[in-house]
């Protein structure tokens, strides 16, 4: 009866402590679509990295969804004591490599090959600026191989944003993430983080596969596609080869790229990215 008990005391403290951790990770601080009518002259502007968002604890690393992740000990053993948020990154052009290294749920040695670029100090009082001081305080004097700060620029005007968009996109980037510097961390949408694109992008379920005519017979030539609103609509631009005969499967959720949205609310100009291989993470 004794022995019962404390198996049942302990799957209790297990359960609490998943809960805890899924928790912390909860109520990110996201970033909406930058507007150019939105003067951000004088906020920090650093590139967009595309990876996987990760939260240390200050004692485990967690998805954007509260998951556990798995990276060897030495790849968090000179984080620090308190929290911090980032992207799991491999480098541009990387995202599917990096989706497939953080998804294991066992260490390996994949992870040696990403570092966990840090934008913000959650659960630190003050604005951004005097959030990150913290990490770079702790850095500055025990540096880490496997992370580090990403570097933030002021935004001089219009022009400067545009010309280091520009910059960013023909190394092969995505964009830009312009902050203001006094902003205080807030669950949620923020109106003062703000990503910025030459195009926006948006999730989608693969509904159909519509084959392809002429050059693409006998394979795909466009998928239709399901907002989380009803829309349907059609994708036929964005597939390379291999992908047009293995086309993503029917079910899975897709990111598209756009430009704009129709008065039906129908996307303008939609071209295929890939497959979102991480909504589970």
């Amino acid at each position: 009866m004794f022995s019962k008990y404390l198996k049942i005391v302990w799957l209790l403290l297990c359960s609490t402590v998943l809960l805890t951790t899924s928790s912390q990770a909860a109520g990110l601080m996201l970033a909406k679509a930058y507007d150019k009518q939105i003067d951000v002259t004088g906020w920090l502007m650093s590139e967009k990295l595309d990876g996987v968002r990760g939260y240390w604890t200050g004692k485990q690393l967690l998805s954007k969804n509260g998951n556990i992740l798995h990276p060897p000990k030495v790849f968090v053993q000179d984080l620090p004591p308190f929290p911090l948020e980032g992207e799991l990154w491999g480098g541009r052009n990387s995202f599917e490599k990096t989706v497939s290294i953080v998804k294991k749920q066992q260490a390996h040695d994949g992870w040696l090959h990403l570092k966990l670029a840090i934008f913000d100090v959650p659960n630190t009082p003050g604005g951004f600026t005097e959030r990150m001081r913290k990490a770079e305080e702790w850095f500055s004097a025990r540096p880490s191989q496997y992370a580090f700060i990403i570097p933030q620029t002021r935004v001089a005007d219009h022009n400067h944003l545009q010309q280091e968009l520009s910059k960013i996109e023909e190394l092969g980037g995505e964009g830009l993430i312009v902050r203001k510097a006094e902003a205080l961390y807030t669950a949620g949408r923020s109106t003062e983080v703000l990503k910025v694109k030459n195009y926006q992008d948006a999730e989608a379920v693969v509904i159909s596969h519509i084959p392809g005519k002429g050059k693409n017979e006998g394979r795909l030539g466009s998928i239709l596609v399901e907002l989380n609103n009803g829309k349907q609509f059609k994708i036929g631009s964005g597939f390379s080869d291999a992908e047009r005969s293995m086309p993503p499967p029917i079910g899975s959720v897709i990111t598209f790229k756009f430009y704009g949205k129709y008065q039906s609310g129908t996307p303008k100009f939609p071209s295929y990215l890939r497959i979102r291989h991480d909504q589970n993470l």
